[in-house]
């Protein structure tokens, strides 16, 4: 099973669109991240990120949701901090 998680660009570097990189925030862990397939991204902007590569731009609400759904299955998968039955 594959996982992409969303992270916010806190810097980019670079010039060629091929080799352009981004430090990508993940709820405060930073990882290098490759921008290759989505050129027209800026700082600030949310990705959705696999494998070391941004593979989609999207809005901050959307980003938002995600985070918090990510959380409610940390803490249990329903919301709680229990887990099922």
């Amino acid at each position: 099973m594959c996982l992409a998680v969303p992270g916010k660009i806190v810097s980019m570097s670079g010039d060629d669109p091929w080799a352009r990189t981004a430090k990508v925030s993940f709820g405060g862990a930073i990882k290098d991240v490759s921008l290759a397939f989505l050129p027209d991204v800026n700082v600030d902007d949310y990705v959705i990120v696999h494998a070391g590569f941004a593979l989609s731009q999207i809005d901050e609400k959307e980003a938002l949701l995600i985070f918090e759904d990510l959380s409610k299955l940390a803490a249990g998968l329903d919301g709680d901090g229990e887990s099922p039955a």
